[in-house]
């Protein structure tokens, strides 16, 4: 099979690695050429059509699957982490993955069967899912069913930490990681600090630091492997950490925002994120995304002048498409996602929960 491979020069390819149905298309899987063998950010979806493209990709850049020395994940979800495991098996590259994102791997791998409808059951129950949306997840579990897809199971454990702010150890090349959690708990974005090739000389030489962002050449410093955190034309879906152990009401939304202005300060001259195309000015993205989500709380607030469920509010949040002609799995992630920014606007003062979830009801919300 063929693959769309793009040399984007100084030793970095990307190879379109196909999502079977599903609206995204592909994941960009980025190769990285190091004096130890080439370094895969992310694999893709664990697919047969998926493995052949990624191979037919490497094989494009000039390598061996072989060669493989490593491969650097930006986040657990399985059009990134999918076939991990089929790389180090062919290869013997090491796998690596932010801490966060690997206690999600092997919490899955550990769960017993129906664990995970049941927590997603009583999660939606208490965000005032109706019952005929409750309905089939019920009966799933009756029959036993565990509630996640066979991959998520089997996804690889990774044998290395991608430690924050950590420069990682990639003979020949400076790739840093840059913590950015929000759309999971452990994504990263890595940044190549290198001279990019299309670019001029830079004002200030060796590693830039904090105080020399300010001098540096409109156009930025180094590439930016972004994974989901960054996108030039999707905003990415910000929801509850999957955690059915956690009590500590977690801010995904928070999280992501801060990231954002990580990722602004640090001003890459252009981001390869893992979907849809290569673009630069990445602080003119971040200023977008953040003015969304500033646009969607005050609409959120406006509707939260009655007491409101999560689900109700998900009902009256603007989406990509009518709520009736969302599909079903989808719902589940919308609700997430109101819910995510419900935690966001009661950290900051501006609803309260006024309605605690019981046996006998859902949870409700109002603004302050």
């Amino acid at each position: 099979m063929g693959a769309q491979v793009i040399d984007h020069k100084g030793g970095v390819w990307s190879i379109a690695v196909p999502i079977p149905d599903n609206p995204l298309g592909h994941t960009l899987v980025h190769l990285l050429e190091t004096d130890r063998g080439p370094v895969l950010i992310d694999t893709g979806w664990d697919d047969p059509d998926s493995w052949d493209t990624l191979v037919a990709g490497v094989t494009a850049c000039g390598f061996a699957l072989t060669d493989l020395h490593g491969v650097l994940i930006t986040h657990h979800h399985p059009d990134h982490h999918g076939l991990s495991a089929k790389v180090r098996e062919a290869s013997g590259a090491w796998i690596a993955m932010h801490a966060a994102d690997t206690a999600v791997v092997r919490r899955t791998r550990a769960a017993v069967p129906g664990q995970w409808l049941d927590y997603l059951i009583a999660k939606l129950s208490a965000a005032g899912a109706p019952d005929e949306h409750l309905t089939p997840l019920r009966e799933a579990r009756a029959k036993g069913r565990s509630g996640r897809r066979p991959h998520s199971r089997q996804a690889a454990l990774p044998d290395r930490d991608i430690a924050p702010g950590d420069l990682l150890d990639l003979p020949g090349r400076r790739l840093r990681a840059i913590w950015t959690p929000g759309h999971t708990p452990g994504h990263v974005c890595l940044h190549l600090e290198e001279e990019h090739p299309a670019a001029g000389p830079r004002q200030h030489e060796g590693r830039p630091g904090p105080e020399q962002h300010e001098g540096r050449q409109v156009g930025g410093f180094g590439r930016l492997f972004s994974g989901d955190h960054l996108l030039p034309g999707i905003t990415p879906h910000i929801g509850l950490y999957e955690d059915p152990d956690d009590a500590t009401g977690t801010d995904p939304l928070g999280d992501y925002l801060d990231s954002l202005e990580r990722i602004a300060h640090l001003a890459p001259a252009e981001v390869l994120p893992a979907h849809q195309h290569a673009f630069a000015d990445a602080g003119a993205r971040v200023r977008e995304l953040i003015a969304h989500h500033e646009e969607r709380l005050s609409g959120l607030r406006a509707l939260l002048r009655e007491p409101l469920t999560p689900w109700e509010l998900a009902v009256r949040m603007e989406w990509n498409r009518p709520w009736e002609q969302i599909p079903y799995a989808s719902r589940n992630i919308a609700v997430s996602e109101a819910e995510a920014h419900l935690r966001r606007l009661v950290k900051l003062g501006q609803v309260e929960q006024v309605e605690r979830a019981t046996d006998g009801g859902p949870a409700r919300y109002q603004a302050v």
